[in-house]
């Protein structure tokens, strides 16, 4: 199960794993936390949406189905309703009944249930950072590490199915300063213009203190899996932007995995890993 805050993220976040468990016949569930209702257009060419926030809605679940077509997997709508990435200072008060506004258990519920119903034994979603400062990622990773620990307990989140208890949680490393300085060094060794100079070069960026990465799936089959269900998402993705920035060739010379952080595991794992079902597949043998 792979928790996510937008449609979109599931593209950006670890989907060649997600495409490669579900090519080797595991069954992999994405679990949209919002509508992504209050994105902007990004792609610059893709037309303008009117309409507001419900016919962004209805784009934005075309686009999923693509997405998640591609990659191989299902996917299952939470039903809250996009926070929005507040800008200014001082920032502007979040919208009333958005995502990151709800209260924790409320939140939460709904992702118990679908845990006791779909039955992982991995979760993945975002560190407590939610990988950068959206509201939405951030609420995403606390209602994901909520599920985890709360779904097996009898006592809590009463009347949303039968216990379930999973066995690994995981944090997405995709956009890890490592990988970034890895892709910008390839390219400027090739002579190619990096578009990952200034982000690396910053002192921001300079001072972000790395995550541990504990597991390197490798998933360069699946690639091609991963740009088909980023070029979905036609609203937020340019065919000719930053995610196809790096010549797939120097790609797979270069970085040839997904990383992730075990946050938590349930079953003796040794690390690292290379794999998120490390320690289950023998504890279920």
């Amino acid at each position: 199960m792979a928790v996510h805050a937008h449609p979109d993220d599931e593209s950006s976040k670890g989907a060649a794993t997600t495409a490669r468990y579900a090519a080797e016949g595991v069954d992999v569930l994405v679990v949209t936390c919002t509508g992504g209702e209050r994105g902007d257009v990004l792609n610059p060419h893709h037309p303008p949406v009117e309409g507001g926030i419900e016919e962004m809605r209805a784009v934005r679940r075309v686009e999923m189905a693509a997405a998640a077509q591609a990659l191989g997997v299902r996917q299952h709508w939470l039903g809250f309703v996009d926070s929005g990435l507040p800008e200014g200072d001082p920032l502007p008060p979040l919208p009333e009944g958005c995502f990151a506004l709800q209260p924790l258990e409320e939140a939460s519920r709904p992702l118990v249930e679908l845990v006791r119903e779909f039955r992982p034994h991995v979760i993945t979603t975002y560190d407590p950072t939610g990988g950068y400062p959206h509201p939405d990622h951030i609420m995403c990773h606390r209602v994901a590490f909520e599920a985890f620990h709360a779904a097996g307990d009898p006592e809590r989140y009463t009347g949303t199915g039968e216990p379930w208890t999973p066995l690994k949680l995981y944090y997405n490393h995709g956009f890890s300063m490592a990988r970034i300085r890895a892709a910008h060094e390839a390219l400027v060794a090739r002579g190619v213009e990096s578009p990952f100079g200034e982000w690396v070069e910053s002192r921001a960026a300079r001072e972000i203190p790395e995550r541990e990465v504990t597991t390197l799936v490798p998933v360069a089959d699946y690639f091609d899996q991963r740009d088909a269900a980023l070029r979905a998402h036609a609203t937020q993705i340019d065919p000719e932007g930053f995610f196809f920035a790096m010549p797939r060739d120097l790609e797979l010379e270069v970085w040839a995995t997904e990383e992730y952080e075990l946050a938590e595991s349930r079953v003796p794992t040794t690390l690292p890993e290379d794999d998120l079902f490390a320690g289950i597949r023998e504890a279920l043998a």
